[in-house]
């Protein structure tokens, strides 16, 4: 039996099948990506932080640098020479006016007051016995019973004896008061230094340096203003626009954040330096908590102006375009709007905007590098002027 053929397949059929499988894979594709073409080559909108304009009555403050200096400063020194028996205060320590702080050896000085209690009894006691003279000789002399001559003579003895009663009490006065120096006491109120003399050392009437006391409440701060400053704050006061004196100031430390201490001018110098064209002003400040100590640097804000109405705007959404300062603000349909705009000081931690802006205007705080062009579109979300970012995702310039 003869084998049966299979009738050939013509030799197209299946290429054709593939390639017409291929074009409809090509074909959709095509779709697919003409159709997300569009959504990859427009993103989603930046998210920014925007902050409406803030319009308050403010006042200028200018700053200056100063140190903080005590009211009161003694160097104490003996008023009498002596050898040191004692040191009575603790270094260091706040100490009353009136407490004892050193003791010179007070036995020479005893001696000296027992001396003279008993000259002043012998001069007494002299002139006592002068006067009973003097009173006799009255009666002899009317009953002419001695001459002019020592009737005078009596006199003059009763006139000594009462000189020398007076001079006997001034050097019995002089006595007590040297016995009374031998112990230092404080004059003032304030805090003692290190003892510079100490027990058995000899110490020099007004010579010799035992220590110094410097008054705690309240203090100075001296600062230097410049002439400039200076002469526009006469103007002002001139114009009733500032206060001539009694002017407040802030003042900050080192260690210290912004300016949490308050104060008012007390004191401004007769004349402005020549060599440095500055003024030296004085500040003072109430020191309960004892914060301030005599010789720290201090950060000083000076009222500069009366009050005015101001603009101002978080300093970061400043930007710079060469010498012209500029923002970006929320426009119509959420877009970014620039607007050039002139700045004055920082106020609050807030800058004073002179001119370029609205009171109702939006600015763009946060974010504000995310904005390549003016009229991009941005999503905003509002916050307080000066407020931080809602969240992490927006970022800070």
């Amino acid at each position: 039996m003869m084998p049966r053929k299979t009738p050939a397949r013509s030799g197209t059929g299946i290429p054709a099948l593939a390639l017409a499988a291929s074009l409809a894979l090509s074909v959709a594709l095509a779709a697919c990506s003409s159709q997300a073409e569009p959504a990859a080559g427009h993103p989603p909108p930046p998210e920014v932080s925007v902050a409406q304009v803030l319009t308050k009555p403010v006042r200028q403050w200018d700053e200056f640098t100063g140190r903080v200096a005590a009211v009161e400063t003694v160097e104490l020194r003996p008023r009498v020479s002596g050898y040191v028996q004692r040191v009575a205060y603790q270094e260091g320590q706040e100490v009353k006016k009136g407490d004892l702080l050193f003791v010179i050896d007070p036995r020479p000085y005893r001696a000296r007051l027992a001396q003279a209690e008993a000259d002043l009894e012998r001069a007494r006691a002299e002139a006592r016995l002068a006067r009973a003279q003097d009173e006799r000789a009255r009666t002899l002399l009317e009953a002419k019973a001695i001459s002019r001559e020592e009737f005078e003579s009596r006199r003059a003895a009763l006139t000594q004896g009462d000189a020398a009663v007076r001079a006997a009490e001034a050097a019995l006065a002089n006595a007590r008061l040297d016995l009374q120096f031998t112990e230092v006491r404080a004059p003032i109120d304030g805090r003692a230094g290190r003892a510079m003399v100490t027990e058995g050392n000899l110490a020099q009437a007004d010579a010799t340096l035992l220590t110094t006391l410097v008054s705690q409440d309240p203090v100075y701060v001296y600062f230097e203003s410049d002439e400039q400053s200076f002469l526009r704050y006469q103007e002002l006061a001139r114009k009733g626009e500032r206060a001539a004196s009694k002017n407040p100031v802030r003042v900050g430390l080192a260690s210290e954040q912004g300016y949490p201490h308050q104060g008012t001018v007390d004191f401004v110098d007769n004349q402005v330096d020549p060599t440095t064209g500055t003024i030296r002003a004085r500040a003072v400040l109430r020191n309960p908590d004892r914060i301030f100590t005599p010789g720290l640097f201090a950060r000083v804000q000076l009222e500069g102006s009366g009050e005015f109405k101001a603009m101002l705007i978080d300093d970061k959404a400043v930007l710079t375009d060469q010498d012209r300062k500029y923002v970006y603000v929320l426009g119509p349909n959420n877009t970014a709007v620039r607007k050039d705009v002139v700045l004055g000081r920082m106020i609050d931690g807030l800058r004073v905007v002179q001119s370029g802006l609205a009171a109702n205007d939006k600015v763009i705080v946060h974010g504000v590098q995310k904005v390549f062009m003016p009229g991009m579109p941005v999503a905003p979300k509002t916050i307080a002027m000066g407020a931080p970012p809602p969240d992490g995702r927006v970022a800070m310039k």
